[in-house]
């Protein structure tokens, strides 16, 4: 790839990414292990150790463990397919010559997507749906009168909401604030 071909079609940092591309680079789940090796490692990275850390998110063991098959596949499919995509929209750098990813602004940009619920870490949104469903049942029985929940006064259970709710978005707080100071301490680490 000629460096005047790579200046051509690359985007501006001031360029915004639209929800289309957004999308699109999102829905495919190596693109996201492609994001978020770039977000815990930077770059620029070989095409080869992407492609065996990808395959080693897929098949769900280490690096090492990889088997030749399954890191060529998954590194045909990058080369082929999904770097080319994400170097076009601006997303990385790729450089299919020699071999190298590289991020850019969009790396950064695109990388907060994969912060809502990274992982198997706890779906919040869902825990405070239900919670304000739970609040609205009992609103709803107490404005009928069901017994037994008559037994107790409506001014009580509005402060075991309140509580509950309060203690819930002080924990969430807590943990995501210790997250990101983790992952701050973590990148700061290795840029010394």
């Amino acid at each position: 790839m000629s460096q005047e071909t790579k200046v051509s079609k690359a985007r501006s940092p001031n360029d915004k990414l639209s929800k289309g591309e957004i999308f699109d680079v999102l829905q495919n789940e190596r693109r996201r292990y492609v994001l978020q090796y770039l977000r815990t490692n930077g770059g620029p990275v070989k095409l080869g150790e992407l492609a065996s850390d990808v395959a080693a998110k897929e098949y769900d063991c280490t690096p090492d463990e990889v088997s030749s098959a399954q890191r060529k596949r998954v590194y045909t499919t990058l080369q082929q397919t999904h770097l080319p995509r994400m170097d076009e929209a601006g997303i990385v750098e790729y450089d299919s010559e020699n071999g190298v990813i590289d991020t850019t602004s969009h790396t950064t940009e695109l990388t907060v997507y994969l912060e809502i619920v990274p992982g198997s870490e706890f779906p919040w949104r869902e825990y405070y749906l239900s919670l304000g469903a739970i609040s609205l049942a009992v609103v709803a029985i107490l404005w009928v009168g069901i017994y037994p929940f008559t037994l107790v006064p409506p001014l009580v259970w509005a402060t075991v909401m309140a509580v509950v709710l309060t203690i819930s978005a002080v924990y969430h707080t807590f943990v995501a604030r210790e997250v990101t100071l983790t992952e701050y301490a973590a990148s700061r680490e290795e840029s010394e």
